[in-house]
């Protein structure tokens, strides 16, 4: 079965980030590869392997689903964490595979409790703290029921971790919240020392507080979407860039380079219009190049008559509506054309590049969003 598009992902481009994301922690803390949202678009599978390969022994999933997708694909027996979601009903299960996730209230609590008591297995809990995300995570009116009940479990449970998570590191407008928030967390950890209550890891930073608050680096880092190539926001990058070495002031590399060909070629007169309705109109004769390609595979509608590829090594526009399967392009420049000639939706060729953030531009998306909109059915093939 052959793929109307491919998606190529670089194990070297992954080696390269992190050994920057290590540069920038020290030898010590371990770094926790962020594989949700299908690894960033990437393909968890994929990535576990690539990660694994790079030296990575910690990983994280939103949810149970995704964490077993890496249970199955480890081959190194890393450890997994979850952060968000799991059915109750999974936590024995989660338990005896000794797979660790996150508690904020007391129910998800208590049954990693009462299921460690009667399967004899420590549940490896993660003690997430609300320090002002306000998403997930125990409120400093709970600490004292908390520490109670982690105290009088303590030969039943594994305490692995004290968390939290920042709102929006990755901008200078949630500076002051943003240090808020690591004040608070620290008067969780001093409470919980005060009350003989250690952590194995203490872990607070994602990619954006890794690079910009140093002062959260702490146990681990919680690593996503540097690992792949990209800084969280532009505001990241500027922070960084009088620290950044001169010869290399873009030291992460991308990972991802999405791959079609041309299905059909098609000659548009003066006049006529491309595709549905009326929102293109050739002003000339034109030369077109169909893709199999469309927003039912992750390309945007609203890059209709914006969005660019690249054919021969030469920039292409997108001509008409894009819909479903299929986007077209005007290729009226370029020569010797053929049906299946590579089609650059994202990455380089002949020295130019189609990036990501060129289609955040244009469709109001983040990269993150973009991404993980990339859908799973895209073969992901893994490029040395």
């Amino acid at each position: 079965m052959i793929a109307t598009s491919t998606l190529e992902i670089s194990a070297k481009a992954y080696r390269q980030n992190i050994r920057y994301i290590r540069s920038e922690i020290g030898p010590t803390p371990i770094i926790s590869a962020v594989v949700k949202g299908n690894a960033y678009g990437h393909g968890i599978s994929q990535m576990v392997e690539i990660a694994e390969k790079a030296g990575i022994r910690h990983f994280s999933a939103f949810s149970s689903d995704e964490a077993w997708e890496v249970w199955e694909k480890s081959k190194k027996g890393s450890e997994i964490m979850i952060l968000g979601m799991l059915h109750l009903e999974e936590l024995e299960e989660l338990i005896r595979k000794g797979i660790s996730f996150y508690v904020f209230d007391f129910e998800r609590l208590e049954k990693a409790i009462k299921i460690s008591k009667e399967i004899d297995i420590p549940a490896k809990i993660h003690v997430e703290v609300e320090t002002g995300f306000h998403r997930t995570g125990f409120d400093w009116s709970q600490r004292e029921k908390l520490a109670e009940m982690l105290v009088e479990n303590s030969s039943f449970i594994s305490i692995v971790g004290l968390c939290t998570h920042y709102a929006g590191a990755e901008s200078v407008s949630n500076f002051v919240r943003v240090k808020n928030q690591i004040a608070r967390y620290h008067e969780f950890k001093d409470f919980f020392n005060h009350q003989g209550i250690t952590f194995k890891t203490y872990h607070t930073a994602c990619s954006a507080a890794t690079l910009i608050f140093p002062e959260t680096i702490m146990d681990m880092v919680r690593i996503g979407i540097a690992g792949y190539g990209f800084w969280p926001t532009k505001e990241t990058f500027f922070a960084k860039l009088n620290s950044l070495p001169k010869g290399n002031k873009n030291p992460l590399r991308r990972l991802i380079t999405w791959k079609s060909t041309i299905m059909s070629l098609k000659s548009v007169k003066t006049g006529e219009f491309v595709g549905y309705g009326n929102s293109y109109m050739a002003l000339e004769n034109i030369r077109m190049a169909i893709v199999p390609v469309g927003y039912g595979h992750g390309y945007s509608r609203l890059l209709s008559n914006q969005g660019m590829v690249l054919i021969k090594g030469q920039y292409c526009q997108v001509v008409g509506t894009v819909t479903m399967n299929a986007i077209a392009v005007n290729v009226s420049k370029l020569k010797d054309l053929k049906v299946g000639d590579e089609v650059i939706l994202i990455g380089k060729q002949g020295g130019k590049e189609i990036t990501v953030a060129s289609f955040s531009e244009s469709t109001q998306q983040v990269n993150y969003e973009m991404l993980t909109r990339l859908p799973k059915e895209i073969p992901r093939k893994i490029i040395p």
